[in-house]
This record gives C-alpha cells, sequence and structure tokens, in this order.
C-alpha cells in the first residue's frame, strides 16, 4: 500500500474510534448548563446504574429523633472599651486587605483555574481544574462582607461542570472538603440555591466512587473507568483522613436534600471504624494505613494525630455536634480515642523558658514475642495545631474540662513553636525533647545539646565540642532538636486552634499571639501579587525565599480564621456552626 494510502487509512480509522468514544463516554463531556430546578440536578454520574446498589440503607436521625440542645461552646464576651474595638478592628481590616489583593489577582490571572501561582503569575490545576480557590473562597467573600464579589463568584461557580473530568486520577477526599464543603457551607450562609445545586453534583459524582462490593471509597479515583461503568474495588492501602472524613459533608447534603444514601455511605465506614477501635495495636486509636477492601483498620503500625489521619477525629466530635447529638457513636468514638491520644501521644517538650506546653508526636506500637511496644517520636507538625482547638471544642461539647486544659496547652505549644522560629513562623515539621517529667522539667542546656547531636546521627562523646557550632550550621533554635522540614506552605492550623480557643475562653493574648503570627507570616510570603509558600522558615539573614505556591486553603482557611480572629463573636458562632477541615461552615441542627 503507498505510503499515502496508509496515512489515509489511519487516519480515517483514529477520526472512527474518536467519535466512537465521543458519543459512546457521553457520561462525562455536558455542556455545563445550570439546570433550571433543583429536581433537575440529576446528572451524569448519578444516572449510572450502580453496580453494588445498596439494598439496606440507613435512615436519617432526623426522622428518628429530634437534636438535643448541647453544651454551650463558646464564651459570653464582656463589652470590649473602645481602644481595644479600634485596635481589633484595624487588625480585622488589615487581613481582609490581604484577602482583597489575592483575590483580585486570582481574579485576573488564574479565574476558574484551581490555583494562581502568586510569584509568576500562571494557573495552576492539581485539584482537578474545577476552580478550587474559586469555590474554596465563596464563603471567605461572604463573611468579609464582599458581596458584589460574591454574586460573580456563584455565578462563575454555577458553570464549573463536574462531568466532565481530566485523565488524573481524582483525590476523593480534596474533592469532598473543598469542593462539597465549599458549596455547602456558602448554601448555609447565604441560602442561594445555585450552591446547593451544585452540591448535589459534586455528591453525585463522589457517590460513584462509593460504588465497590463492600461499599468502601476509592480515594485515589478513576472517574474515567467509573464513566465507562468499569468494575471498581476498595483499595488495600488507603490513608485514615481520607476514608475517614466524609461524614460533616456527607451528612450535611443528607439533611439538605432528604436523600439519605450520603448519610448511608459515610455510615458504613464509622460503623467499621468503631467496631475495630479497640482491637489496634493502639486500642481507642486507628492507624495511618488501613485496608479498605479487606474492611480490616486495625493492623498498621503508626498512630497519629497528624498529617495522613488528623481529620479522622476532628470529625468525631464535630459531626456530634453537627447532628445535634442524634448519633452518638460520634461522641463516643471520640472520647475513647482521645484518652489513648493524652495517654500516649502527647508529651511536654523541655522548653528554654520552662513553659508548660503540649506538642501531638506519633507512637510506633509493634507486636514483638507477643507482647505490644509502643514507642514514641516526639515530631512536630504545623498540621497537627488543630488538634489544639478539636481538644477545646469536644471538651465544651461533652463536659470535658481535661480536654479544654489540654486544648489550651496544646494550642500554646503552637504559639510557642512560631515565636521561637527566627522569622516568627513554625516549620512544617520538628523534632523536640520529651520532658522526663510533665509536671517538673527544669530546662537542661547539655542534654539538650545531646539531644541535638544524637538526632544529627552524630556521636555524642566525640562530637560534644562542636555541637554549639552544629546547631548554629543547622539553624536550631532552643527547644528544638530538629528541623524536619523548614517550609511553610501558608498552612492554617494553628490560627485555626487559636480562633477555636479564643471563642471557647476569652484569652486576650490569644488576639496579641495571632496578630504576631499574622505580620510575620504577611511580611515574609507577601508578593506583588498575593503570598506565596516559603521554602526554609529558619533564616536569619535576608528574606525567605518563596516557591511560587499558593494553595486555595489560604483564601479558604488561614485568611477566614485570622478575620474571624478579629471579628465580633457572634459571627460564624460556634454555637451555630462546625467548620470542617477546609474551614467550611456548615449549620448545626439545633432544637
Amino acid at each position: 500500500m503507498p505510503v499515502f494510502g496508509r496515512r489515509k487509512t489511519w487516519a480515517l480509522l483514529f477520526t472512527g474510534v474518536v467519535l466512537f468514544l465521543f458519543y459512546s463516554f457521553h457520561r462525562l463531556d455536558i455542556d455545563g448548563r445550570l439546570p433550571d430546578d433543583e429536581s433537575a440536578v440529576a446528572t451524569r454520574w448519578s444516572k449510572l446504574k450502580p453496580r453494588y446498589p445498596v439494598n439496606d440503607m440507613r435512615t436519617l436521625p432526623t426522622l428518628t429523633g429530634q437534636p438535643s440542645a448541647l453544651p454551650k461552646v463558646q464564651r459570653d464576651f464582656d463589652p470590649e472599651s473602645e481602644p481595644d474595638r479600634d485596635v481589633r478592628l484595624q487588625r480585622r481590616d488589615a487581613v481582609k486587605e490581604t484577602f482583597q489583593r489575592c483575590w483580585k489577582s486570582y481574579r485576573k490571572h488564574a479565574w476558574m483555574s484551581d490555583e494562581l501561582t502568586p510569584v509568576g503569575g500562571r494557573k495552576n490545576d492539581p485539584f482537578g481544574g474545577w476552580g478550587a480557590t474559586l469555590v474554596d473562597s465563596l464563603d471567605t467573600l461572604w463573611i468579609m462582607g464582599m458581596k458584589d464579589e460574591f454574586d460573580e463568584a456563584v455565578a462563575a461557580a454555577s458553570k464549573i461542570n463536574f462531568n466532565k473530568v481530566s485523565a488524573q486520577d481524582i483525590n476523593v477526599f480534596e474533592t469532598n472538603i473543598r469542593y462539597l464543603g465549599g458549596f455547602l457551607a456558602a448554601y448555609d450562609l447565604s441560602g442561594d440555591k445555585r450552591l446547593l445545586i451544585k452540591a448535589r453534583e459534586v455528591g453525585e459524582m463522589l457517590y460513584v466512587a462509593f460504588d465497590t462490593p463492600n461499599r468502601m471509597p476509592l480515594t485515589r479515583w478513576d472517574a474515567w473507568a467509573a464513566g465507562w461503568n468499569k468494575d471498581q474495588l476498595a483499595d488495600e492501602h488507603v490513608l485514615l483522613a481520607e476514608i475517614g472524613s466524609f461524614s460533616l459533608e456527607f451528612i450535611r447534603l443528607s439533611l439538605l436534600t432528604g436523600d439519605p444514601k450520603w448519610f448511608d455511605a459515610v455510615q458504613r465506614i464509622i460503623e467499621l471504624l468503631r467496631e475495630q477501635q479497640q482491637t489496634t495495636r493502639l486500642p481507642g486509636m486507628w492507624p495511618i494505613v488501613v485496608n479498605a477492601r479487606k474492611e480490616d483498620f486495625s493492623r498498621h503500625t503508626d498512630y497519629t494525630l497528624g498529617a495522613m489521619a488528623d481529620s479522622l477525629y476532628e470529625y468525631l466530635p464535630k459531626t456530634y455536634a453537627l447532628v445535634g447529638g442524634l448519633l452518638p457513636m460520634y461522641r463516643e468514638m471520640y472520647e475513647a480515642s482521645m484518652d489513648t491520644a493524652i495517654r500516649h501521644n502527647l508529651f511536654r517538650p523541655m522548653l528554654p523558658d520552662e513553659k508548660d506546653v503540649l506538642v501531638s508526636g506519633l507512637v510506633t506500637a509493634r507486636l514483638e514475642n507477643g507482647e505490644s511496644i509502643r514507642h514514641l517520636r516526639p515530631e512536630g507538625q504545623h498540621l497537627v495545631c488543630f488538634a489544639g482547638g478539636m481538644f477545646a471544642l469536644g471538651g465544651r461539647l461533652i463536659k470535658n474540662d481535661t480536654h479544654v486544659e489540654k486544648g489550651e496547652k496544646l494550642t500554646d505549644g503552637c504559639i510557642w513553636a512560631y515565636q521561637a522560629m527566627p522569622l516568627g513562623i513554625m516549620p512544617e515539621t520538628f523534632h523536640m525533647l520529651p520532658c522526663e517529667s510533665a509536671d517538673h522539667c527544669p530546662w537542661d542546656a547539655d542534654k539538650w545539646r545531646q539531644a541535638v547531636l544524637k538526632k544529627g546521627g552524630l556521636d555524642v562523646r566525640i562530637d560534644a565540642e562542636r555541637a554549639d557550632e552544629i546547631i548554629a550550621g543547622k539553624r536550631i533554635p532552643k527547644g528544638f532538636v530538629a528541623i524536619g522540614d523548614p517550609r511553610y506552605v501558608l498552612r492554617p492550623e494553628a490560627i485555626e486552634s487559636v480562633f477555636i480557643l479564643y471563642r471557647i475562653t476569652g484569652r486576650k493574648d490569644l488576639l496579641e499571639s495571632a496578630w504576631k503570627m499574622f505580620e510575620a507570616i504577611e511580611e515574609n510570603t507577601k508578593t506583588p501579587l498575593a503570598n506565596s509558600a516559603l521554602v526554609d522558615i529558619t533564616v536569619t539573614e535576608g528574606k525567605p525565599d518563596q516557591s511560587d505556591s499558593m494553595e486555595s486553603f489560604w483564601l479558604g482557611e488561614t485568611l477566614k480564621y485570622f478575620y474571624l480572629m478579629f471579628s465580633e463573636p457572634e459571627l460564624i458562632s460556634l454555637d451555630e456552626y462546625v467548620f470542617n477541615t477546609e474551614a467550611h461552615p456548615l449549620k448545626r441542627l439545633l432544637p
């Protein structure tokens, strides 16, 4: 066959295949027009015939009971003086100005994309390309009173086509907390029905990821395969946080729509977790990695409140509050897990000022000769700073003052870590030296130097004389044993707990601590366009390098918490709302 003939034949074949795929795979390609009414929200995802339909759907708790009056969370604040009010409002407005600068740049350079690169001014789409920053920021726009920008953003978000997916796997957890949580919160605040329609669209898509033989979801989901209605199996290695953090969003969606399927989906996971809670190698807590395919949530060795597990624990007391106490299992699971964490994961670090604070570390639990051997790794994380707020909130909800006390000390530990670093910003991860006694912990400089050398793999005796030189070279402040990851990625967890603790206790020093945090972050992360993550916050001379990254949580979480910190306490009251792990406030059921 002549060369031209072969090329023509292949071109015709290729065209035929493309047309076949276009017309056959129509499930993932619709025009994205907004349905005329809520009943028309049946997207192509909802029309997929499930391979493993649910035959024993769980009943919504609101059909079997009425929400209770749970204990009050927020403190009744005393009237403030005129000077205090002026300072507070100046600080609130400064936070808003930072948000407005970032939003304007996102609107100009990355509209409808997931992220703006804050140095280069380019678009970045790591979360499905559906406009993560747009959706994450909806409720922040509303809370900050930017109603014109909110209306424009809602109109744009209404056109997002969740039936059109990229070829990459979808992170179901991130899609849930950013998109579903973002739409639900913006609807709860504004009442705009377009937002509930979009929330249901996201919910219909995510629900397909649960269509497996045991109804356990794929957390890294091949949506293209699902669109072809191919068989799906849950994974054998799943992060605890990614499978355990659906309850707030899914239950709220079921409550708003009256459709119990999302409630049913999350309850199947929670019931398995409850059944196995006391059978793990650290009874009361669950390991970082679980087997969803075999429904085994007990065998891995690492246990933490931090990365890869965090939001599961956070969602337990918050879901209890969301449903007005109608699901007591969430309270019971929270109490049991925190009893274990207090005994095994929390530790008091040895500090040069001997401040009595707490840090949450990681416990490794191994079986040796039939006996469980547990070892604490005293690694702190910026991400685990959420735990202070969780303990304080949970303590108020269940009337447990010990939890509130632990929450205060954990939050104070994160504040200490911020203030101890040269830039006033806490690193991603670090190691500290646990005190031998939580009640009495005098500073011992020699013991600290030895710990630094040992952590660095050096000989305590041979290298003792060089200890100070090594510490200076590695830029390790007193109280820290090592800085594992020196980045700051615009994380919200520290200010999250400071905000929650302030609303609960009314401690005025927390206002000053929050402002110092904001000033340090703004000074070092600000770019001409927005704010950027930092490469190394241990630098002592000059400005730290910026990594040209601004995740959507900077606008959706960090700046929102800073703004609420300096707003009137009635704005998004903790007695009326709970925040999901992406800082999206969802309305609680109240009696």
